[in-house]
């Protein structure tokens, strides 16, 4: 949540930022009032800045009164330097490794402490997930973000690990637990995790990485199905996260 925009001194653009900060991935249509509410702004604030957003584009209105995310501000976020080039190098691999294995597969990279799903494609008959592109979700939840983790920094680690949200009931939040499985996944190149983020999804992740360089993103699999060998979709995901990293430009990185 943005914070209080009534504070002296705060910009319009502070208080316009702070609107679209209220929508994450788990509030992508609010009310009026959620908006004023989670941005920290009176609601005729709120009412005026909405309504400037509405008529740019950068929000739309549903006929039940809630508000989401318009089309020129995807328009615009598709501009980012990780969308344009990690997307266009990335999707055929993508592709491949879903007529391969029908199942939704992720591409990620990590944003702070959280995993930003930059790209995915899914199959109707596949598990309901949470995740979209532009959506950010905890690192320690998903396959994806815990392949990220793996490779991060110290203090992104203890940072991600210090009181971690629970999102199901099966969501490994004990922070010795998070610690070994990080390591684990350091060590054996590859990420699980059954229904942390959704219930009634298994996932599987591995790292992109550039040709002798440090991990840039990772790639994954969710299936609906716990019977399904999830190891055994690892070796095409290797191979798919192998190509992407040989055709991203040398240095590239998602900041």
């Amino acid at each position: 949540m943005a914070g209080n925009a009534r504070e002296p001194g705060v910009s319009v653009a502070s208080r316009v930022l702070a609107v679209l900060g209220a929508f994450d991935a788990a509030h992508d249509r609010l009310t009026l009032s959620e908006i004023a509410r989670r941005s920290g702004q009176p609601l005729a604030t709120a009412h005026r800045l909405v309504a400037e957003l509405e008529r740019w584009g950068g929000l739309t209105r549903s006929d039940d009164g809630a508000y989401g995310i318009g089309r020129r501000l995807w328009d615009v976020g598709t501009l980012a330097r990780v969308e344009r080039d990690l997307r266009d190098v990335a999707s055929p691999f993508l592709q491949d490794v879903h007529r391969t294995t029908r199942e939704t597969v992720h591409l990620a990279v990590r944003d702070g402490l959280h995993a930003l799903y930059v790209d995915r494609l899914v199959d109707r008959t596949t598990a309901q997930v949470l995740s979209r592109a532009g959506a950010r979700l905890p690192l320690h939840a998903t396959a994806v973000g815990k392949v990220l983790l793996a490779q991060a920094p110290g203090d992104v680690v203890r940072a991600a690990l210090t009181d971690p949200v629970r999102v199901t009931p099966h969501t490994i939040t004990e922070p010795g637990r998070l610690h070994r499985e990080v390591a684990e996944v350091r060590r054996r190149g590859f990420a699980r995790t059954a229904e942390e983020m959704t219930p009634g999804a298994w996932s599987v992740a591995v790292p992109i990485a550039l040709p002798g360089g440090g991990v840039v993103a990772s790639l994954g699999i969710v299936v609906a199905s716990p019977r399904r060998d999830l190891v055994r979709l690892v070796p095409v995901l290797q191979v798919a996260a192998n190509g992407i990293g040989r055709e991203l430009p040398p240095g590239w990185t998602p900041t």
